[in-house]
């Protein structure tokens, strides 16, 4: 019999024959308490997404997705979730999404977008800031904006890059006419949409849809007051739609935060998360 892992929700990279045994969600460090005889933990870590950004005019760019990290560690008796970075209605880059760690295996925040119309980078084992990700826990490599990676670029002029944690979409500068901003990249958890700042008809990019949820949608109107760009899908809840020139929040389990235009509300990006495995 042949399953495609991408239409089955019961896939898992986590070694056979282990349970989920604990899961933490909201951000902040908690202890841990382990049985007895258990001496490794198999983890799965997810650090928070970035925000987007907004612009006085024009449209900003979406946060990146939280990093993604799994493999085995000693017993820790704490865990940190990274919160998602703080989406503002402030001309200015975004807030990086915040690391998340379980013994050995820790995973960077999502890069909050440029002050500009560019997106945030993927997190990688640590937080990038920009558009350029950083080296993954697996090893794989860091990449430059655009490119598809482990963690992938912010989009510049483009949609975000596509990977596991992919890249926030690129917005569209103060223009006149339809203009439609960059969806945030594809990957297992997203980057948001950037947004769209027209005096003519702007919808902002979607977020990023992801192999389980799907990225928020961008807002449509004319003139300056829409084109908000969609939260990105998170590794455990759906990318927030945008609202008016407001960008939407990521997804839980570290989607990134959708752009604004014309000093909106830039989308904040979803919390981390940790499984842990024994």
């Amino acid at each position: 019999m042949t399953v495609s892992i991408y239409n089955n929700s019961s896939f898992t990279d986590t070694p056979y024959g282990l349970k989920l045994q604990q899961t933490f969600s909201s951000a902040g460090t908690f202890s841990v308490t382990i049985p007895s005889g258990i001496l490794r933990v198999y983890a799965v870590v997810i650090g928070g997404g970035g925000a987007g950004s907004t612009q006085t005019t024009g449209g900003g760019g979406g946060g990146g997705a939280g990093g993604y990290s799994a493999g085995w560690t000693y017993v820790s008796t704490s865990v940190t979730v990274g919160a998602g970075g703080t989406g503002t209605a402030t001309a200015a880059a975004g807030n990086n999404g915040s690391p998340s760690q379980y013994g050995m295996v820790f995973a960077g925040g999502g890069s909050g977008a440029l002050n500009s119309t560019v997106g945030g980078a993927g997190g990688g084992a640590t937080t990038p800031t920009g558009s350029t990700s950083t080296v993954s826990y697996t090893g794989a490599p860091a990449v430059a904006a655009n490119a598809v990676g482990y963690a992938a670029g912010g989009g510049s002029t483009a949609a975000g890059g596509f990977g596991i944690s992919s890249g926030g979409g690129a917005g569209i500068a103060t223009a006149t006419g339809a203009q439609t901003a960059f969806a945030g990249g594809r990957g297992l958890i997203c980057g948001g949409g950037g947004a769209a700042g027209t005096t003519g008809v702007g919808t902002g990019g979607a977020g990023g849809t992801g192999d389980l949820y799907a990225g928020g949608t961008g807002s449509t109107g004319t003139g300056t007051s829409f084109g908000g760009g969609g939260g990105g899908a998170g590794f455990t809840g759906a990318g927030a739609n945008a609202s008016a020139n407001n960008g939407g929040n990521g997804g839980t389990g570290g989607g990134g935060g959708g752009a604004a235009s014309t000093l909106g509300t830039a989308g904040s990006g979803g919390n981390g998360v940790v499984f842990l495995y024994y």
